[in-house]
């Protein structure tokens, strides 16, 4: 019986650790959303801008009679052999001038725990689940914000020799896939969803949706990540 209480006990001990260790994890995972959360925000308040312009109306028309004279030399001089006077009708536009403002404000998606902040928008069609994309990226391990000690990868040549990343066998070929036939990690495949061609961007994602409690290269366990997006095409066919 007191072998049963012994194992009884080690067994609820477990539970409360493992428990313990999920709640410190989700803690862990909740403090990355919030400074992903912060960095976009600041982001988007510093790239806000209210643009001030005139924009000329046309708000109708009339018709003006207008005088045409015709003059007539004699040949070879000066003087004046005839005028004739003639009446022509044009049509005259009336326009009113006002002065007008907008908005600018960066765009952000969210997407089922992946945040994507659009710094420059593209054009065409949004990338759909099943659809093809083609793209260079940088990837980051993010604690607040990108910089330079946290990039791990990228295909991206200028990326690369700006951060001096040096990579032993350099290849910075497009990255081409398809969205249902290419394992990308959760949080970087539901980034992408939306994007369209020409589109720059950053996708942003805790821990949780990146490598969890596994280590992967030199990316510690749990890490958020972010990745910048450079978008070249995009296909749904």
């Amino acid at each position: 019986m007191e072998i049963k209480n012994k194992i009884l006990a080690l067994t609820l001990i477990c539970i409360a650790a493992s428990s313990c260790v999920k709640a410190k994890l989700e803690e862990a995972y909740n403090k990355q959303d919030t400074q992903i959360d912060t960095y976009v925000n600041n982001y988007v308040k510093s790239n806000t801008k209210t643009f001030n312009e005139t924009i000329v109306d046309t708000v109708g028309s009339y018709t003006e009679t207008v005088m045409v004279l015709d003059t007539t030399y004699l040949e070879g001089t000066d003087q004046i052999a005839k005028i004739d006077t003639t009446y022509e009708e044009k049509l005259v536009y009336e326009t009113v001038s006002r002065d007008t403002s907008w908005t600018f404000v960066p765009r952000v998606v969210y997407s089922n725990g992946s945040t994507r902040l659009v710094k420059k928008e593209g054009t065409g069609p949004e990338l759909k689940a099943n659809g093809s994309v083609s793209f260079y990226y940088a990837g980051y391990t993010f604690s607040g914000s990108i910089n330079k000690a946290g990039l791990f990868v990228t295909n991206h040549q200028q990326t690369a020799e700006s951060n001096g990343l040096n990579l032993t066998d350099p290849d910075y070929s497009l990255y081409e896939i398809n969205m249902s036939e290419t394992e990308l990690i959760k949080g970087l495949h539901f980034g992408m969803i939306g994007v369209k061609a020409g589109e720059e961007c950053e996708i942003l994602f805790n821990g949780k949706d990146a490598f969890g409690n596994s280590t992967f290269g030199m990316i510690p366990a749990n890490s958020a990540l972010a990745f910048q997006i450079w978008v070249v095409s995009v296909s749904n066919d």
